[in-house]
Parts: structure tokens; sequence; C-alpha cells
């Protein structure tokens, strides 16, 4: 492998040194040139140093889509700390175990977040810095600070600052296929490196800081522009607005953080998109629907890519969007937070590829056990797998890391989950995740870890929890329960207990009482049965 230092705050300073005028964040009416993006990223990194925070501390972005998030990272790269993405759906629970396995040392957090913050406080004492953005909800808590002073400080680096290297953490947590959030290890080097395979400037590998001028000054001033529409603490956006920013151009966000087609499609004509980054039909469908409704409405010309990553991306979907923009590609990828470019599917005005059919990437393979590749056509099922650069682990978990990171057949290949057979020319079809992993809209839900909140409840004896097909979010979350004997169990009631313990996305849709699980003698469910009972709910379930 070739040995390179690549970092994405040297890379973005760079940028800001070349094109200082050009947009680098835009929001509504706000639009930020890369040097303010630069100077207060800059001060922000150093009110974090400030706080007693050193090389490769954890910083945390409790935020919902927002200039400051992608300021927030800036400058957490800056100050060679490791940002740690944090799913602003969690509960106190569930922010305390990511924030304590992580060891946070900062967060910076939205207003709408403050009680839950607090409620969080007594529970992390390593966290020094408490960031408080302004979103119009409530006042700044006197444990906090306020995060704009910081960013408008004009404070420099100081001249001290923490020495980053290619070696630096970027740290995604991800809910994965099975038990709590894992901190997923990418080296920014390696991390950079996948990513510009794709941008819309190719770096030389191999090359130093003097390849990103090189690169500006030959495409001139034409630069893409990215709506990541899933929020930033998921990998696909922050990915894609990476991958953007790289080749300086710049990250547009929606000025609502809820999702709404029609605001997001006034954005891409506002602004002229080029790029947008979605999570399959969850994002897609209700976006064809605004179109046929109203087809005269936007003019969308300016987009060229709607990239897609995280869950199924139905054929006929992707021919109604093509459908209203005809220069439009819409590019299906299958990858997860450990594993960048497994596989695509690109579909045009010129063809649509089928639902769940991919072409693998260049360094990715559909494996058996022992490291074989599967003979294509055959029919045989087999783990998608890639090689080369990936992440370096889990954070703190080896046993998991040595699961999904394996030495097979001599190669270091990352596993991640995903299930295909390879067809004769080559190209793969996706049968999905080898466990029960339930993918909702992009989120990732545990089937343990809601059964488990089910069985806290004194009425309730045992549980099983499935998924099942929904039209818009890809699957949807049932819940199986069966009560202690005579029970007189309120549904709703035990909705209400789940909500206390669990992010809204991961309390079941339907709950059903049953007479009884039917464990067998080893503990085990027969997951088919109970997948079979929750089809009855319907596709388009609410």
């Amino acid at each position: 492998m070739l040995m390179t230092s690549w970092n994405f705050a040297d890379v973005w300073e760079t940028i800001a040194e070349v094109q200082p005028d050009a947009p680098a964040l835009i929001r509504g009416s706000s639009v930020l040139s890369w040097a303010e993006f630069d100077q207060r990223s800059s001060a922000l990194a150093s009110r974090l140093l400030n706080a007693g925070l050193s090389r490769q501390s954890r910083v945390a972005q409790y935020l919902t889509n927002s200039t400051e998030y992608v300021e927030s990272l800036f400058a957490t790269f800056k100050a060679a700390m490791v940002p740690v993405n944090t799913n602003y759906r969690y509960v106190a629970d569930e922010l305390a175990y990511l924030w304590i396995d992580a060891g946070v040392e900062a967060v910076m957090f939205h207003g709408s977040f403050s009680e839950s913050a607090s409620q969080v406080r007594s529970r992390v004492p390593d966290v020094k810095l408490w960031l408080w953005v302004d979103d119009g909800i409530g006042e700044c808590p006197d444990w906090a600070e306020p995060y704009e002073a910081a960013a408008q400080s004009g404070a420099s680096l100081p001249l001290d600052a923490p020495r980053r290297s290619g070696d630096d953490l970027f740290l995604l947590y991800t809910g994965g296929t099975t038990g709590r959030p894992k901190g997923v290890m990418w080296r920014q080097d390696d991390l950079f490196c996948v990513l510009n395979r794709s941008a819309t400037i190719k770096y030389a590998e191999d090359g130093s800081i003097d390849v990103v001028r090189r690169g500006l000054a030959e495409v001139g001033d034409v630069r893409a522009r990215v709506i990541p529409a899933a929020p930033l603490m998921h990998g696909t956006a922050a990915f894609s607005a990476f991958a953007i920013l790289d080749s300086g151009g710049a990250v547009v966000l929606c000025e609502h953080t809820k999702f709404d087609p029609e605001e997001l499609l006034d954005t891409v004509e506002v602004h002229r998109v080029t790029d947008l980054s979605i999570v399959g039909d969850a994002f897609a469908k209700p976006l064809l629907d605004a179109l046929d409704a109203q087809p005269k409405r936007w003019d969308i010309s300016s987009l060229k890519v709607m990239l897609s990553s995280g869950v199924m991306w139905s054929a006929p979907v992707k021919d109604g969007l093509i459908g209203h923009a005809p220069n439009l590609l819409c590019v299906d990828t299958l990858g997860s937070s450990e594993a960048v470019g497994l596989a695509r599917s690109i579909s045009s005005s010129r063809g649509t590829a089928k639902t769940a059919g991919f072409k693998l990437g260049p360094d990715a393979q559909v494996i058996r056990d022992d490291g074989t590749s599967v003979t294509p056509g055959s029919g045989e099922t087999g783990l998608v797998a890639i090689a080369g650069r990936a992440p370096i682990g889990y954070f703190n978990d080896p046993e998991k890391s040595a699961k999904t990171f394996r030495d097979i057949g001599g190669r270091r290949w990352t596993t991640p989950g995903d299930f295909a057979t390879v067809n004769e020319d080559g190209s793969v079809t996706l049968l999905g995740r080898g466990s029960g992993c339930i993918n909702t809209g992009g989120e990732k839900v545990f089937p343990e870890e809601v059964e488990e909140a089910i069985k806290l409840h004194p009425l309730v004896h045992d549980a099983v929890v499935v998924g099942a097909p929904h039209e818009r979010f890809g699957q949807q979350v049932i819940g199986f329960v069966e009560v202690n004997q005579g029970a007189p169990l309120n549904l709703d009631e035990l909705k209400t207990s789940l909500s206390e313990r669990l992010a809204g996305y991961k309390v079941p849709r339907h709950l059903v009482i049953v007479d009884s699980i039917g464990r067998a003698a080893n503990g085990k469910v027969d997951q088919g049965r109970w997948k079979a009972e929750a089809e009855h709910f319907g596709s388009a379930s609410a």
C-alpha cells in the first residue's frame, strides 16, 4: 500500500487559500465563503485546545444538519482531534453509552437538545467543554458556552497546536448489524483516498498538497454543489459532503431539519445544486411524488447526480426521476460505514439498473468462508467483501473488529455482513444482511435491543422483534409480545415506556400480543415464522 498522509484539514485549508471568496457552505440566504469557513473553524479549534483537549481527543457533534455541523468537523480536524457523530434521536441512556464509549471530551449541541444534554452531563464527567448552538430554542444553559461567540472570536490556531497526520482518526459510530453502536475507526488518509476515487477532482493518491492547488487551477471556476439530504450524523451524508468539499465545492443545506421534498426541490433550483445524496426510496419516492404532482414547478436541470446508499432504491422510482431530469445519473451504491465502494449501479436515460443489482467495485468480491470467490452464475450465496484501504477496526472493541475485518486467504478483507449472488455477467444481486438487522429509512435497528427494552416491562414475559416491508422506509419495526399469564397489558402504555428508553425510530410501529413466542429448547426463535406474521401488516403501513 502507498505510504501517504492525506488529512482533511490540510486539504480544506489549501482550498481556502486558493479560492477564499468561493462559497463553501450555503443554507438559505446564508453563504459562507471558504475564507470564512476556514477562519471560523480555526477559532473553534483554538477554543477546543484552550479547554484542555489534546491530540486525538474526541469531540461530539450532537447537531442536526447545519453549517455548524460542518464547521465543527473542520475545527476538530484542524486541532488534530476526532469527531464523534451523535444520533440526535437518541435518548439519555443511549447518549451516555455513546459518549462514555468514545471517551468524549467536548460536545457541540443544538439548543433543541439542551434538556437531553443536561440529563447526561453528570454521567460524562470527562467532558470539559459544552458549546451551545443557537437554533431558536431556549437560552444557553449556564453550564455551556455559546458556539457563535467562539466561532466569531477571530482566534487563530496557536503555534504549538498538535501536529496533524494522515493517521488522525475519523470516528464514525454505526448501528452495524448486532449489539450497541460501534465506532468505526478510519485513518483520514485512507478515507480521503477512498472518497477521492469518485470525487469531482481526482488527486493523485501518492501526491502532496500541491496536487490540490494544481487540480483546482485546472478545473477553473466550475464547482459542484451537494445537498446531503440525509442527516450528516450518518456516513452517507457526511461522505458525500467530504467528497464535494475536497474538490473545492459547496455543501448546500435546507433551512428546515425535517425532510420536506418541496423545500429540497426549491433548494436545488435556487442554488443550482449539482449533486444530491439520499437514502433510497424513503427520500426518492416523496421527491418523485412532488415532481409528478407539479411537473412544471421546478427547474432541476442543474442536477447531474443523485446518489443513494443505505437502503433499497427501486428501479421504477429511478425511472420516474429520470423522466423529470433526462440528464440525471441515479447512482445506487452498496456500502457501509466500514466499507466504501463495495458495489454500485448507475441508471440514466440510457437504461435503468434493476433493483438490488450492482456491479462490484475494483477491490470487492463475493467470497466464501475460505476467501475464494463465488462462481458467477452458480447461484451460490457469498459474503460481499472488499480489500485495500479500509478502517483499522472498531474503537475499543477488538473482538468485533476481528469478525468484520478478517484475514482470509492471506488478504485483509472488510466484511460488513451483506450477502449476495453473482450473475453470469459479473453483476451481483444483493440479498441483504445475514442477521435480523432492520433498516428503516436508513436507520439501523437491532431487534435484540428493542426486545430487551420490551421485556423490561413488568407485565411482559417475552418478545420478538422483526422487520416487515414498508413502502417508503424500506422496513418497519414489528414487535410480538407474550405477556405474563392473565396480565392486562396496555399496548399504548408499553409504547410510551419504550419511547422513554429508545429513539423513536426503534419503537415498533405495531405491537401484537401473542399467546407464546415459542422459543426452542436452545432459546432460539423461529424468525421465519414471525417475519411471515409481520408481512400481514402491509408494505404501506404508516
